[in-house]
This record gives C-alpha cells, structure tokens and sequence, in this order.
C-alpha cells in the first residue's frame, strides 16, 4: 500500500498540533496503469505503407508504338540506362542516370515525345541481375510521382544486358 505521510514541523515559528495526514495513494496508481493501459492498446504506433500497384485485366495484347514506349533497364550501383523506342532503333540514344531527378527528368522528355505522337506513354521495366529491389521500388515511385498509368516489369533482354555492359553497371 503506497501512502504519504507528512512529518511534524514548524509552520510560522510556533509549533503545529496538528496530526499527520495519511493520503492513500493506491487508488491513484491503479488509474495510472488503468491509462497506460488504454493509451497503449487504442494507439496506432506506425501506419503500414503500401505502393499501389495495379494488374493488368486478361485479354488479349495490344501493341504498343515505338515511339510511345519507354524502357529503363535497372543495372547496379543505383544507376539505370533508359531509351525511348527500341534497343535496334532508339528514338533517343540509351542514357546513364541516376535516381531522383534523373529518373524524373528522362520521363518528362518521354512524356513530351509520346505527346507529340497524340499517345499515351508506356514503360518497359525491366531489372537486371545485379539491381536491388530498392532500385525496383524507387522506379515504381518515379512512375507513381510522375503520372505514368501504363507500365509494366519484364525480363531483361540480352541485348539490354549488352548495353548496361557497355555503360558499365552490368
């Protein structure tokens, strides 16, 4: 049982007659744990986060034109090439970048180029052996953060493997 006892002293100079007060305290630390309690089971310490990511509906395949279409082949060390077009016949020569404002920035001009066809663009993901999931997972972003609808994760071909050799991040 947890009590406070005040002890005999002088008040103003004169002694006090007075006698010891006892304050049961017992009650007081049930109501604290009693709040602990509810405070820990009705707080939500840390939201899940979740990247949406959406399925295609089956069908059958549309094709897709060249020159609307996208490819970022994630290689190692944080780095990506990306073309518009195809590896035989790029649209825009095959680019080293970087993620963040690179990424951003090679979607944008992609986006203007598929504007300028009157299509809408579509991104061909395709990551390597040797990229990390983070790399998987900063690309999905980019595509969130800049609007891109229309994208898909495919096996890398060897002939991008071939050009992530050249660029160095194979």
């Amino acid at each position: 049982m947890a009590e406070l006892v005040s002890s005999p002293g002088k008040s103003g100079g004169r002694q006090s007659s007075r006698l010891p007060v006892r304050v049961d305290l017992t009650a007081l630390v049930d109501l604290a744990f009693l709040l602990i309690t509810f405070f820990m089971l009705t707080t939500t310490l840390a939201k899940p986060k979740a990247l949406p990511l959406v399925m295609p509906v089956p069908g059958p395949n549309e094709p897709v034109a060249a020159s609307s279409t996208m490819t970022i082949c994630l290689g190692k060390n944080n780095h990506a090439v990306c073309y518009v077009g195809t590896i035989e016949k790029p649209i825009t020569a095959p680019k080293l970048i970087g993620y963040g404002s690179d990424l951003g920035n090679s979607i944008q001009t992609a986006r203007q180029i598929a504007a300028s066809t009157h299509k809408n663009m579509f991104v061909i993901i395709k990551p390597s052996d040797h990229s990390i999931y983070k790399s998987l997972v900063a690309t999905l972003d980019a595509m969130n953060v800049n609007g891109v609808s229309s994208y898909a994760i495919a096996q890398i071909a060897p002939k991008d493997i071939d050009l992530l050799k050249q660029k160095g991040i194979y």
